[in-house]
């Protein structure tokens, strides 16, 4: 542990950890999906499955890093079942995919940091020719992904641990000034109603089951960053408490956004909320249509400081989504962390070059694949989106769950739980595992990856 180093406090881990989980996802994935999810009741929804389904997850793979000690692949031979590594080989492949297009994603923010911040608002009048001019998007990227192999070679407590203690607080001040910002437009209680009181006729199985998927995806879990992290963990630290307040942070965080987001849809919609567009369309045409249109230094000021709020967001996840391969690279192969850092990045950069030439630079990469029954061709940045982030994720927590409860069982769980958290063993939370793990998590976990595969690859209509 000494060699590897480690977290220097609890606060330290819970901020990496917190910050890991926070990212885009939160700022544009989850007030998309309450847009389209019908507002304040997708809200609850999600609200109910961080807690029955991510807390086991984020439980689980806490306990299996402290435990082992190792990254996501070595965890399962210190534990003694070297044949279940390739659960952490899926993690590890995951990380670097969903590294390789998010990094793109933050140089596209990173860009509009920039171009709002001089005033240049019709950037977003036509994004396909931002994205298409490869070679600025592209230098963004690069310098984004120098930033992040910077932080993560200088260990876990110089490195991950002092920027995150400065990037989640950020962060959150950002955020937090621009929703006192956006309360006081016109027509922005229209946008909070919508996002705040729940209107339980719109509540369908298509809600659950992508509130059910959001809550997974936002937690950072399923690729083996918390066995990464948990792996840096010390023997004292309380898992149960340390995991509840990550939760509760990347919930709030979260929650903070939507704050943020539907004031502003209210006003650019004058209050004729009808859903929210998704994705990059949300971000990157229209918050920037709405800082244009209040137009001047305070425009320029708001749009600047949106993007750089959504830099450091991805930051703070692009940190743990190096961390796990790197972490791999030094455990297994003895490779020092800062030649594991760089190299890793210079792939994962390489990795990332069809995603960022295939939004409108290249023809083959813009229209890279049709999935069945699908009326159009899918781009290169959204296919990995769809394999790695949308598929991988939940088979990868299916198996660590599964493993955990029926490999190494439930009883090795609770002794390395216990261990930090002397109230555990008489705890509802134990109670509470002892059925959420063995049963209903991966149940829960199978049902959305065969679902999200069927949907999105083969046009399943549900």
């Amino acid at each position: 542990m000494a060699s590897r180093g480690g977290f220097s406090s609890k606060a330290g881990f819970i901020a990496a950890a917190a910050g890991s989980a926070v990212g885009l996802g939160n700022i544009w994935g989850f007030p998309y999906e309450v847009g389209a999810g019908g507002g304040a009741i997708f809200v609850l929804v999600y609200l109910f499955f961080c807690f029955v389904l991510c807390f086991p997850v984020m439980i689980t793979e806490i306990a299996i890093g402290r435990k082992s000690g190792r990254n996501a692949v070595g965890a399962f031979n210190a534990l003694g079942h070297k044949k279940w590594n390739f659960v952490g080989k899926i993690g590890v492949l995951s990380g670097i995919l969903i590294l390789s297009f998010y990094n793109v994603i933050a140089g596209w923010a990173f860009g509009y940091t920039f171009q709002l911040g001089s005033g240049n608002f019709a950037v977003a009048d036509n994004f396909t020719a931002f994205t298409s001019n490869v070679f600025e998007v592209g230098t963004y990227g690069m310098l984004f992904m120098i930033a992040t192999a910077f932080i993560v070679s200088k260990g876990i407590s110089g490195g991950i641990e002092k920027a995150a203690k400065i990037l989640l607080p950020t962060l959150i001040f950002m955020i937090l000034g621009l929703v006192i910002y956006s309360l006081f437009l016109p027509n922005a209680m229209s946008g909070l109603k919508f996002y705040l009181l729940p209107d339980f006729s719109k509540f369908s199985f298509n809600v659950v089951f992508n509130a059910m998927g959001q809550a997974f995806f936002s937690l950072s879990l399923g690729m083996g960053a918390l066995i990464t992290y948990g792996s840096y963990v010390g023997k004292n630290d309380n898992i149960v408490s340390s995991a509840a307040l990550i939760t509760l942070a990347d919930v709030g965080i979260a929650f903070i956004a939507g704050m943020m987001i539907f004031p502003f849809i209210g006003y650019i919609s004058n209050g004729e909320l009808t859903g929210v567009g998704g994705g990059p369309e949300l971000i990157f045409v229209t918050l920037p249509q709405i800082f244009g249109s209040i137009g001047g230094v305070t425009g320029s000021i708001l749009g600047a400081s949106f993007f750089a709020l959504l830099c450091f967001a991805a930051l703070t996840s692009t940190v743990s989504l190096l961390e796990v391969p790197v972490s791999y690279l030094v455990d297994e192969y003895k490779l020092t962390r800062t030649k594991a850092a760089w190299l890793m990045a210079g792939i994962v950069y390489v990795i990332g070059i069809p995603s960022l030439v295939g939004n409108g630079y290249s023809e083959y990469f813009t229209e890279f694949i049709q999935y069945f029954n699908a009326e159009t061709k899918t781009n290169f940045l959204s296919f990995v989106v769809n394999l790695a982030n949308d598929s991988f994720l939940p088979l990868g927590g299916c198996l660590i769950v599964f493993f955990a409860a029926h490999i190494w069982k439930k009883e090795n769980i609770d002794a390395e739980i216990s261990i930090g958290a002397p109230n555990y063993e008489k705890s509802f939370v134990k109670k509470y595992l002892s059925i959420a793990l063995p049963y209903l998590v991966p149940i829960l976990l199978a049902t959305i990856f065969i679902m999200t595969v069927l949907v999105t690859f083969f046009g399943v209509d549900f």
